[in-house]
């Protein structure tokens, strides 16, 4: 997330996105840059407008099910549920990048 912030922070002050910006913002984070993931960012950020893609509503919409029409979830070992979590972590981080870059 820090490349993304990176990347919003350098467009809010008007200041160009690229590798050499993003890396100066993040080391002065404290953040060790991986120049592999820098690049990738501004390769994807390329043809993105950001303006538009923050004022635009996510593309997806979670639904959400009343708690009383909902069927009860069967009892999973703690381990299974910590690997649900963990994916579940992982899905929502990537959906928000897409939604925040379109």
């Amino acid at each position: 997330m820090e490349y993304v912030y990176a990347a919003m922070l350098l467009h809010k002050a008007g200041k160009p996105i690229n590798e050499e910006n993003m890396i100066q913002v993040l080391k002065a984070a404290g953040v060790n840059a991986d120049p592999v993931r820098v690049k990738a960012l501004v390769a994807s950020l390329e043809e993105v407008d950001i303006d538009k893609a923050i004022k635009s509503p996510p593309a997806f919409m979670p639904s959400v099910a009343p708690t009383a029409l909902a069927p009860a979830a069967e009892e999973k070992p703690a381990e299974e549920k910590k690997e649900k979590k963990e994916e579940k972590k992982e899905e929502e981080a990537l959906e928000g990048l897409g939604a925040l870059f379109g």
